[in-house]
Order: structure tokens, then sequence, then C-alpha cells
């Protein structure tokens, strides 16, 4: 069932880069970025993750926590969080469960191709842990100011 906005987020806990667990819970009182991307190291999802690393600055001012979301393992989360140098956590959801609760693992269509995969999907979720706002066209070069808006 898709999310909407005003709904409660879903509770999830996972694991982070360093084998931390994460829970939404955790945030209480924060603002939550909450975004999913499919795969470590490509061209959109690093794109992505730097435009929010360029900014986390004035996300920090805004009361923004940021929270990566995919299927990549915590060794590849490290890895990718090295290279970029990103300051925010990355979730390893390898079973998927935190992207079935946020209805964010669909089927996907390339070259008539199909195949089940992430959708690039972002939640703003509030202090009280609704849902504030959700960004399904992501820019993933300008993300940021879809963000702040």
């Amino acid at each position: 069932m898709a999310l909407e906005k005003g709904q409660q987020a879903p509770e999830f806990t996972g694991k982070d880069q360093d084998g931390n667990t994460v829970s939404l819970s955790d945030f209480k009182g924060k603002r939550v970025i909450l975004y999913f991307y499919p795969k470590d190291q490509t061209p959109g999802c690093t794109a992505q993750a730097c435009n929010l690393r360029d900014n986390y600055e004035e996300l920090q001012k805004n009361g923004y926590v940021v929270l990566g979301v995919s299927t990549d393992s915590q060794a590849s989360h490290k890895k990718f969080i090295e290279k970029q140098q990103l300051p925010f956590s990355l979730l390893a959801d390898e079973d998927k469960s935190i992207h079935e609760l946020y209805d964010v693992w669909k089927e996907k269509n390339m070259y008539g191709r199909k195949y089940m995969g992430t959708v690039r999907t972002t939640f703003v979720i509030d202090g009280e842990g609704k849902i504030e706002e959700i960004i399904g066209k992501v820019k993933t070069k300008d993300h940021t100011s879809q963000i702040l808006k």
C-alpha cells in the first residue's frame, strides 16, 4: 500500500555501515530525510549522495538527519561512505524489509526487461514521525533544493 503525506511513517530497524542498529524512533523530535536509492557507487546514486553531502550543513541547520537506504551490504556502504566522504549513515537493507515497509521495492522495466528493484524515493519525516513530504521524481544532482523548497 502506497504511503501518503500526513501518515505516520512506518517504524523500522536496520543496520548501518558500521553494524550499529538504527531505528526511526531513535530520531524522535528530529526531522529525518529517509532516502532510498538503488546502488552504491553508481553515477546517479553517487550524484545524489554527494549533493546531500555538499549541502549537509544546510540540512543540519534546518534540523534534518539524513539516512540513506539501499539493498547493498554494510561493507559496500562503508566503502561508498569512505570514497565519497559522506557525513551520514547508510542502512543495509539486504532483506528488503525497510523497502517493503515504505513500498519502494517494485517491478521496473529497462529496455523491455522486467525486474524487481528500488524505486528512488525520498521521505521527509517530521519530529513526530509523520510523513511531511514524499519526493518521487528525485533530481539526483539537485536533491537538496527539492527537500528545502
